[in-house]
């Protein structure tokens, strides 16, 4: 084989089941969704935070009905990559939310990598250096890598083993925790620097970086067998399972913790309501879930982002170089999946992270939606109302999380806007350099013919 032959990308075809892309996905949805996200949105929305997991969810279910009619038309291990193709072409909008979204899923890893090293240090009394945390979580990045490096069903045997431990052992502890909470009432009365209305909107937002781990089961398309019939059951058995979940631990969490106890452990909440509920057992309890959980979404979700990349080099809508490195063009992409992954972990604070994270995939996710509105209604056999609804409602909590961040910490949205307006030039240099080069190597072909 040579080496131009060997850096092709390969995609192992019907390597993965049903129940393991459900794993892939639950364990990027559940390793964000309960363990740092309960803290941060209980300080947007106060006591109301399980209302707002429950309201991510319905906006999260209006957007999947897009992603799972697309996929049973055309399932790709491109994932969303692919379905921007389909309806936008080779052109800047693809490139540009393409990108978003897999800057917003390394993002993604890099708040497991940080929430696995606070949960860790829970068990020897915190962090008051505030260095053991970015150190535990590059650890675990690294070896999230070497287990990617082993192949899909290395991956999908531990993904699913993982899956099984930390969903048992967060249904125990929700169920358990529940059993102990003597009042359920919800407080109305909350309201933040921004208003009850914007900081539920934004605490929403945030629940859907919860939810929004169900796109990286897109990214497995043509892997997972049958998949014009799977992605789309794997998708919506994701989201349910984590509704349920999330909704048992929202309110355990709000019956055994104060507000302003929920607030000052932010990054590891989970832990720190296990203590009145069930003692220092039910810490250890909790942070091994945690541990778990956090690992396990790293894993998947560093299978999935990078195989996106790799189709968006496969496809030419971004620049790729192989710096020297042997190998397919999937080995290279994760390998700067992974790069990238670490430095934010080690720079980065959670709620910024957090934050980055759910502007770039709302701004994606509308432009999707927008694609399936205006040039695949047919194609696909969507109802009209359904992406306008999923446009109406992401917009609507975008707006608000901006809001409350504009009030709150206007510096991430300065680099949410900067960091977009950099891709978005940084594409159509690529687009159009690529598009000369294609007219000119037409040009030569045609004078030699």
């Amino acid at each position: 084989m040579t080496q131009e032959q060997d850096r092709t990308t390969r995609y192992a075809e019907g390597s993965l089941t049903l129940t393991g892309t459900v794993m892939l996905g639950t364990g990027v949805m559940i390793g964000a969704g309960i363990f740092a996200l309960t803290g941060q949105m209980a300080e947007m929305a106060g006591v109301l935070f399980p209302l707002a997991f429950l309201a991510a969810a319905v906006i999260v279910s209006f957007s999947a009905y897009s992603y799972i009619k697309i996929s049973n038309a055309y399932p790709s291990a491109g994932g969303i990559g692919m379905y921007l193709y389909k309806a936008y072409g080779d052109r800047l909008p693809t490139a540009f939310n393409a990108l978003l979204m897999y800057f917003s899923m390394v993002i993604a890893q890099s708040f497991l990598a940080r929430t696995f090293g606070a949960y860790t240090m829970q068990l020897f009394g915190g962090d008051d250096s505030g260095y053991m945390v970015p150190v535990l979580g590059v650890a675990l990045i690294l070896t999230a890598f070497v287990i990617n490096l082993l192949g899909n069903r290395s991956i999908q045997r531990v993904a699913g083993l993982i899956g099984i431990l930390k969903i048992s052992g967060i249904l125990i502890f929700g169920l358990v925790g529940i059993s102990l909470v003597d009042d359920l009432a919800i407080n109305f009365s909350f309201q933040g620097e921004s208003g009850i209305v914007g900081n539920f909107l934004g605490a929403t937002a945030l629940g859907i970086l919860a939810f929004k781990g169900f796109t990286t089961i897109t990214n497995s398309g043509s892997e997972i067998i049958n998949p014009r019939r799977n992605v789309g059951r794997a998708i919506i058995i994701s989201i349910a399972a984590c509704v349920v979940i999330y909704t048992l631990v929202g309110f355990t969490v709000a019956g055994n913790l104060s507000l302003s106890e929920i607030i000052a452990t932010r990054d590891y909440s989970l832990a720190a309501a296990a203590r009145p509920a069930l003692g220092e057992y039910g810490v250890w309890f909790t942070v091994a879930i945690a541990m778990m959980a956090t690992a396990g979404g790293i894993i998947a979700s560093i299978f999935a982002v990078s195989r996106m990349l790799a189709m968006l080099s496969e496809m030419k809508l971004v620049p790729h170089s192989h710096f020297g490195m042997p190998g397919s063009v999937q080995k290279h992409t994760l390998v700067y999946t992974v790069v990238l992954g670490l430095l934010l972990t080690a720079f980065f604070d959670l709620s910024r992270i957090a934050a980055l994270g759910i502007i770039f995939y709302l701004v994606m996710d509308i432009a999707l939606q927008w694609g399936v509105l205006r040039y695949l209604l047919n194609d696909i056999q969507a109802k009209r109302w359904v992406p306008v609804t999923a446009i109406i409602l992401n917009l609507l909590v975008l707006g608000g999380f901006i809001w409350v961040k504009l009030n709150s910490d206007p510096f991430v949205i300065g680099v949410a806007v900067v960091a977009m307006v950099l891709i978005a030039i940084s594409e159509l240099i690529f687009l159009r350099s690529m598009s000369t080069k294609k007219t000119e190597h037409e040009g030569k072909t045609h004078k030699h013919h």
